[in-house]
């Protein structure tokens, strides 16, 4: 099932308004209505990063995150991990989230890579290497875990 998706990274820029709708509204379907956590989605970050989009065979989002190198003093980061409804328990998650640390790691070799992961999908990240250091904290009324992989 998962064999029939087209993974796709594109910069902002080359976004055009209906691909920028879908990847919004995606995004705003999942994070903000479906776990019920309002917040402030557009952070202003979507311009300087890198977006995967994974569609399925008729064009639809079925997964999505970004992705930015490391700025100024702002650490490499891969964000807004999301799969949609349909597509959990596939082991697309899996595949996205190894195209991501795939891209970071030709891009940004040798870089370390942050994520703000939410704490009940820790162990999932930690299978990639990743390491929660710091305290839970809450983002938009679900709990977090600052997580590295180094």
């Amino acid at each position: 099932m998962t064999d029939r998706l087209s993974f796709g990274w594109q910069g902002f820029d080359g976004f055009d308004a209906p691909t920028l709708y879908d990847m919004l509204r995606f995004r705003q379907d999942v994070f903000i209505v479906e776990q019920q956590s309002p917040y402030p989605d557009l952070d202003g970050l979507d311009p300087v990063c890198q977006h995967l989009l994974v569609r399925d065979t008729d064009g639809r989002l079925a997964a999505y995150l970004r992705a930015r190198g490391p700025e100024g003093d702002s650490p490499a980061f891969i964000g807004r991990i999301v799969v949609g409804p349909g597509w959990r328990g596939t082991g697309l998650g899996r595949r996205l989230i190894q195209a991501g640390l795939d891209f970071m790691d030709r891009s940004y070799p040798g870089q370390p890579i942050e994520i703000g992961a939410q704490q009940h999908l820790a162990d999932f990240y930690a299978g990639f290497g990743f390491v929660a250091e710091g305290e839970p904290y809450d983002d938009g009324g679900i709990p977090h875990v600052t997580m590295w992989r180094r």
